[in-house]
């Protein structure tokens, strides 16, 4: 296991290189230059030349990029044209939100899906079956910030249930030393504002956590299926293994295989992926923080988070590597 992770880990290097590389490509590549793209309507001849001057924009492409990983390596991803503050400490600031977001998602869509699909799978060709196979499939089709408007207009705006926008109440008064509401107010026994932080969390993680929801209970649901018709399993069952045994022991841990890789792959899409759930909601988490930088053409930003969620993605990755070893042994020979 060791040797496994020290593999991924050494293919990170590579990866995040060849990342880098496209980045700082593609910065260079914009028209007019990046000093042009910087100061937009104010870019005279003069601003353009000090600018250039200024960050190095006149010098060999190969020294700006050396320049440029030599400050990504001390921690230096640059400073935000919006806010003028570094680029880290944005994405520091805005990543608990997004991760407590995707927790509470992930916690929804697992939570449901591997017990509806393997229901489902259980009773095969039965009315329940087709009624998940439908509802998955409205599940994956449905874009998610219609569902999103529809939520908000049906639970926050109409019926009051749940807070429309935010995080927190604006006027509540609490403590954060970690950055993570719902578990500040735990640690701090501000319990009325750990709830508010865990209400303002519903709407959004519901309609975050739908795709995904969907995905997975479809793969448990194949999954189980094609697990539960294998010669071992037949075996087990006609040497006269428990039922609850079989299920758990070797139905459902062999179905888990493609389940765990799904889930990984879904954990990464939502971390980087809740922009339009994050705009609808005005939630301040990174992917809301990417769409403004879009618009403002702040592309410190946008290059320190794309990079900084690489490497998330990449580590989300390794934890489902190293988690095939732990669900089937057999596989950590392989892999």
């Amino acid at each position: 296991m060791p040797r496994l992770i020290l593999r991924r880990l050494a293919l990170l290097v590579p990866t995040l290189l060849g990342l880098s590389v496209l980045l700082f490509l593609w910065v260079r590549a914009l028209p007019g230059g990046p000093a042009t793209a910087l100061l937009g309507e104010r870019a005279t001849p003069e601003a353009v030349a000090r600018l250039n001057e200024l960050y190095g924009f006149d010098k060999p492409l190969v020294q700006q990029y050396v320049t440029w990983l030599g400050q990504l390596l001390q921690g230096n991803f640059g400073v935000s044209t919006r806010t003028g503050r570094p680029v880290l400490e944005e994405f520091t600031n805005r990543f608990p939100a997004t991760i407590e977001l995707t927790v509470v998602a992930l916690i929804i869509a697992i939570g449901i899906a591997i017990p509806l699909g393997y229901v489902a799978a259980r009773r095969q060709g039965r009315p329940l079956d087709h009624l998940t196979v439908v509802a998955s499939l409205i599940g994956v089709t449905i874009p998610v910030f219609f569902l999103a408007f529809l939520l908000k207009w049906a639970f926050a705006v109409n019926l009051g249930w749940f807070p429309s926008t935010g995080r927190q109440d604006p006027t509540m008064v609490a403590t954060h030393p970690t950055g993570f509401y719902v578990l500040d107010g735990i640690l701090t026994r501000e319990f009325d504002a750990s709830w508010d932080a865990l209400m303002h969390l519903v709407l959004p993680a519901i309609a975050l956590g739908t795709i995904p929801l969907a995905i997975i209970a479809r793969i448990t649901r194949s999954s189980v299926i094609e697990v539960q018709d294998a010669d071992y399993v037949r075996t087990a069952r006609a040497k006269g293994l428990g039922a609850d045994r079989l299920r758990r022991r070797v139905i459902l841990r062999n179905a888990m295989l493609p389940v765990a890789t799904t889930i990984g792959l879904q954990v990464g899409l939502l971390l980087s992926g809740a922009v339009l759930t994050e705009t609808v909601f005005a939630f301040p988490g990174i992917g809301s923080f990417l769409a403004n930088a879009v618009f403002d053409l702040d592309y410190a930003v946008l290059q320190g988070f794309i990079l900084i969620i690489a490497v998330v993605y990449a580590l989300v990755n390794l934890f489902v590597d190293v988690s095939y070893g732990v669900i089937d042994p057999r596989t950590r020979a392989t892999r």
